[in-house]
């Protein structure tokens, strides 16, 4: 029996690997994938900076972390972030063991995602950009500032760790039970709504990776396919630490401000209470 019970765990671990690897891949499928035809694409077809880019870029990754969410939810709980990871077992009780496998998981779903990518943008990003360079190069990775903005490396950590706090932050307020959960099965959709409003207010100083797994995985992806100064950012200075360590920090910032501000005082339902269904008023 014991031995049954140790199989059983160890298959349990990879499927939620599995649903991990796959739903960080959908989220760069659609990330870097709405990044490219907006970037590459747009930079053939009309002015960089067009009315309506920003936008499409920000609905694309909120969709891809929607879609990312339901696909690997009942499996793993879709954490496709090794922020998220790491906060839920720093706050959440969530088993430190797994801790390391699923942002390997994660990171390998984006690193494959972004090849992907590449290879169906192949002619694309060699005509708007024969030499690889820093010009398409955010179409995988971030970069400080955007790649055009005044903004320096500890800007961007500045910036990364913010945005992270406020992703964890509401992610566990949103799927707290405790709390005012989205019902009907909606908390995917509330949540890529999250990642679309950073976007839209966060996304100017470091382009809001507010993900390792998201950023590294494809820069590792763009580095062997061309993109030789992935690792840096347009100043030289060596950049792809920044977006790993302001997420990783800003997560447990986030997860940390919701719980010494909102969880500890939350009522915990009695025994009577918990699944209850209200009594029809007479």
């Amino acid at each position: 029996m014991t031995e049954e019970k140790e199989q059983g765990r160890r298959s349990g671990l990879i499927g939620e690997l599995s649903a991990e690897f796959a739903g960080t891949m959908v989220l760069i499928l659609f990330g870097c994938g709405v990044v490219a035809q907006v970037v590459a694409a747009g930079a053939l077809t009309k002015p960089p900076g067009a009315l309506g880019d920003h936008d499409s870029i920000a609905w694309g990754w909120g969709l891809g972390v929607t879609l990312g969410v339901y696909v690997a939810a009942r499996l793993s709980g879709a954490h496709i972030n090794p922020a998220v990871t790491l906060s839920l077992a720093a706050f959440k009780g969530f088993p430190w063991s797994k801790v390391l496998p699923y942002t390997l998981a994660q990171t390998l779903g984006a690193f494959v995602a972004a090849l992907l990518v590449r290879w169906n943008y192949t002619e694309v990003l060699a005509g708007a950009d024969p030499k690889h360079t820093f010009k398409t190069q955010f179409v995988f990775s971030t970069l400080p500032g955007n790649g055009s903005l005044p903004v320096s490396e500890w800007g961007a950590l500045r910036d990364q760790i913010i945005g992270t706090a406020i992703l964890v932050l509401l992610i566990f307020a949103v799927t707290d039970l405790l709390n005012t959960p989205p019902q009907a099965n909606l908390g995917p959709f509330i949540i890529g709504l999250i990642v679309v409003g950073i976007g839209m207010a966060w996304g100017a100083d470091a382009g809001y990776a507010i993900n390792p797994a998201r950023d590294f995985g494809p820069r590792l992806a763009s580095y062997l396919t061309g993109y030789h100064t992935a690792w840096r950012d347009q100043y030289g200075n060596f950049y792809f630490w920044v977006p790993i360590v302001g997420p990783l920090v800003g997560g447990l910032v986030g997860a940390a401000l919701y719980k010494v501000l909102i969880s500890r005082f939350l009522p915990v339902p009695g025994p009577q209470e918990v699944g209850r269904t209200p009594a029809p008023e007479s």
